[in-house]
């Protein structure tokens, strides 16, 4: 595996998009970059990973700003590395290995749950007892490796640029007691110790909130230095779905923004999740 499959064809959309926006044709391209316009084609359709060379070339034929050829060639250069995933490989659908890649280099995730405690938040434990209870298709043998592999996934809240991170949960979610009253009670205390890292917001939506976005189910947003590269991604019970393009994003960009407004401010939702923690007994 190489380049995750969905930053590859936006990276892809996005050449085809300049292209046609300077009315020039593959053959014309191939004139100014000497790329021919069978390997442009290659690569405007996702079927091959792009080379930062490459992208340089076409960004200056194309006569692209600084910040989008920069975003750009960091896409292309991201596709040629093997972060630490790589190791479960084995046991990670494509799609999620294709999230974990992109949270990797990501700069803003922002998401809301309405059943669950985000990935990026799940104690072992917690992980664990929703992993083993609802993971359809996965072999018992695999689920540590799918503990693990959450848990990795929580490195880029803390690396030395760490990734900003907005979460929505819903109050049924931090009231349900996945695993038992203890190991809720962790994951709780998990929330709280997050919470106070200065790149984590977790607000929480009240159950009776009325109707909001989010009644339209769970999601991530995933953003990048240059907007026109973000991503959201829809999970479902046996298929997540991908939505790249802008105007699309744009709509649950939207949704968030009314969701956050929706939800308990940031003091009073970690003192819900404070009380709730308390209440969690055996």
């Amino acid at each position: 595996m190489t380049q995750p499959t969905v930053r590859r064809r936006q990276l892809g959309n996005q050449l085809r998009g300049l292209r046609e926006k300077q009315q020039l044709t593959l053959d014309d391209v191939e004139k100014l970059t000497g790329i021919t316009a069978a390997k442009l084609s290659r690569l405007e359709t996702a079927r091959s990973a792009a080379k930062p060379v490459d992208i340089e070339r076409l960004a200056e034929a194309y006569g692209c700003d600084e910040p989008l050829r920069a975003a750009l060639v960091a896409v292309a250069k991201d596709g040629n590395k093997r972060g630490w995933w790589f190791n479960y490989i084995d046991v990670l659908e494509p799609w999620y290995a294709d999230q974990i890649s992109l949270e990797s280099s990501a700069s803003t995730f922002r998401t809301y749950q309405s059943h669950f405690v985000p990935g990026l938040f799940q104690t072992a434990d917690y992980a664990r007892a929703i992993i083993t209870r609802l993971g359809l298709g996965i072999l018992p043998s695999d689920v540590e490796a799918r503990v693990r592999v959450r848990r990795e996934r929580q490195s880029v809240l803390t690396q030395p640029q760490p990734l900003d991170v907005w979460a929505v949960i819903h109050e049924a979610a931090l009231r349900s007691r996945v695993g038992g009253a203890q190991i809720m009670r962790g994951q709780l205390e998990k929330l709280l110790e997050l919470a106070a890292l200065p790149n984590v917001t977790i607000q929480v939506m009240p159950a009776d909130a009325g109707v909001h976005p989010g009644m339209n189910g769970a999601f991530a947003i995933m953003g990048f230095p240059e907007s026109a590269l973000d991503v959201v991604f829809v999970e479902g019970m046996l298929s997540s779905q991908w939505v790249e393009e802008p105007a699309e994003v744009s709509i649950f960009d939207r949704a968030f923004r009314e969701i956050t407004a929706d939800a308990w401010p940031l003091e009073k939702s970690l003192d819900f999740i404070a009380a709730q923690k308390e209440e969690m007994t055996t």
